[in-house]
């Protein structure tokens, strides 16, 4: 008994030794990651959704992010690169039909938070192994506005997807709210070209 208390009494220690490393090192490199989005962001991550209007159609779009060591080197905006994020991104294409996307990306601006910063962000199509072209994806760049990051694709042109699928001149604004919100505006969404 003593042997097993032992271990768990060592387990417990090395995951909160992991813990504070972790939050360690973002608060050095990363302090911006632990208030995103006018909130608090004690994980580490944000995540929101909001409608992506395009060219021909509108699409619910979800997407979470978190702190990333690889990033855009380039200033955007005039403004320097202060780090990368990574994470995900769903996009609804039809009535309970939800793509999966990689998300990249590079925040600019302010160090010790998101306030007013420009994000940048590249959602990519997921990788498949039968797939002999290359992935589809398109670029959105945009400003926090308090809460809201309202962004756009400023025009440039992404690759098309597998299915054809090709997003162009496309803007969102992206409110926070958890999966589960977008996963009930997909499933109840009716018409896809209504802005």
């Amino acid at each position: 008994m003593r042997k097993r208390h032992g271990c768990l009494t060592t387990l417990f220690g090395l995951v909160v030794f992991c813990i504070a490393v972790v939050y360690g090192v973002t608060a050095v490199t990363s302090p911006w990651a632990f208030h995103i989005g006018g909130r608090r962001t004690p994980l580490l991550y944000w995540s929101g959704s909001g409608k992506l209007i395009t060219k021909n159609e509108t699409y619910p779009l979800y997407v979470y992010f978190f702190p990333d060591s690889h990033f855009s080197r380039l200033q955007l905006d005039g403004l320097r690169p202060i780090g990368g994020l990574q994470g995900s991104g769903w996009l609804c294409t039809s009535p309970g039909v939800m793509q999966r996307l990689k998300l990249t990306g590079t925040t600019f601006g302010e160090w010790r938070s998101t306030d007013r910063n420009l994000m940048e962000f590249r959602l990519l199509e997921k990788k498949t192994f039968d797939a002999p072209q290359g992935r589809g994806f398109f670029d959105l760049y945009g400003y926090w506005q308090g809460p809201k990051l309202v962004m756009q694709d400023r025009g440039r042109s992404g690759s098309a997807f597998r299915s054809g699928l090709k997003i162009e001149h496309a803007s969102v604004t992206l409110n926070w709210s958890p999966y589960s919100d977008f996963k009930d505006a997909c499933t109840s969404m009716t018409n896809l070209s209504q802005h």
